[in-house]
């Protein structure tokens, strides 16, 4: 058996089943699965999560900055938040990993690739990759909608935009918008000198009923979309799944990471992607056949495609 890192094995593997036939000899599309996190983006100078002094939460409290009760008590300073985390990925460019990933969608059948991506920094749209096969589980930065998606009754408003770039959305985020992050310094747990308040009329507001607007992204303690998780339900047990791709993940948030089993018990083999994908802890879950490639997203994914989507124009 190959090594779990033999690149030819895995375009070998890749060919057999681009070029697979069905029993009456007509051609048999791929299924394949992406689970993607945030070292996909990694390579293009976003920060991951957690881990080190970089780490986006590194300095700040998620509890006070990600949470409908924390935009409840103070949206001007989770709105300000928001808005850096915006400009900040505003700032940089998709990496070739996004590409690869994006070339691969269109260079397969229409609906046997779906992308599953956890990060909701805009890059894998930005890279012309497919709506049709992009699934955003925490949804996007780049969304905007009311707060009155969470009310009920009269006063529900089910206002909604997505991919809005526009930078500052409003006078009062300016700053933000400038490059510079007011809440690493200044969380609600200590603060040297308070940030000034923002009244809720200076915030982004809904077009259609002048409530609050807020970012279209899942916080914590919210629920993923019941209908998309459906529908990704639905695709995976639709008939075999051959490969699945788990890049730049540590694959241990849920449900995302339940993806990586439901794959398997569906026939999948399984390659991840991943700076730490080829040490000791990362190796353990490996299976026979399975594959695992530690580096960059952005360095090996356009080489491990290339069967598929031919050399990315650089």
């Amino acid at each position: 058996m190959a090594p779990y890192n033999d690149v030819a094995a895995f375009h070998d593997f890749l060919r057999r089943i681009t070029t697979a036939t069905n029993s009456n000899g007509t051609p048999r599309a791929p299924r394949i699965l992406a689970l993607c996190g945030a070292g996909l983006s990694a390579a293009s100078g976003l920060a991951t999560f957690r881990g080190s002094t970089a780490a986006l939460w590194h300095t700040r409290d998620p509890m006070q900055l990600a949470t409908p009760e924390a935009f409840a008590a103070d949206p001007g300073l989770v709105w300000r938040f928001y808005a850096y985390r915006r400009h900040t990925a505003l700032a940089v460019q998709p990496n070739a990993g996004h590409y690869a990933l994006a070339a691969l969608a269109r260079n397969v059948p229409t609906g046997s690739f779906l992308c599953l991506t956890q990060n909701v920094d805009g890059l894998s749209p930005r890279a012309n990759h497919p709506p049709e096969s992009l699934r955003r589980l925490h949804g996007s930065l780049f969304d905007l909608r009311c707060v009155g998606f969470e009310r009920k009754g009269a006063a529900h408003c089910d206002y909604s935009l997505q991919d809005d770039f526009t930078e500052p959305l409003c006078p009062a985020l300016a700053t933000a918008a400038e490059g510079v992050d007011e809440t690493a310094t200044a969380t609600v747990a200590a603060r040297s000198e308070p940030l000034a308040h923002i009244p809720v009329s200076e915030l982004p507001q809904c077009p259609k009923c002048k409530s609050l607007l807020r970012p279209g992204v899942v916080w914590f303690g919210e629920r993923l979309d019941r209908q998309m998780l459906k529908d990704i339900d639905k695709w995976v047990a639709a008939d075999q799944v051959d490969l699945m791709l788990v890049i730049g993940t540590s694959a241990e948030v849920h449900p995302a990471a339940s993806y990586i089993g439901e794959a398997r018990e569906a026939g999948a083999v399984i390659a991840t992607i991943n700076l730490d994908a080829e040490s000791r802890e990362g190796l353990q879950n490996l299976d026979p056949g399975d594959f695992a490639f530690g580096g960059s997203a952005a360095d090996l994914l356009p080489v491990l495609l290339e069967p598929v989507i031919g050399k990315l124009e650089s």
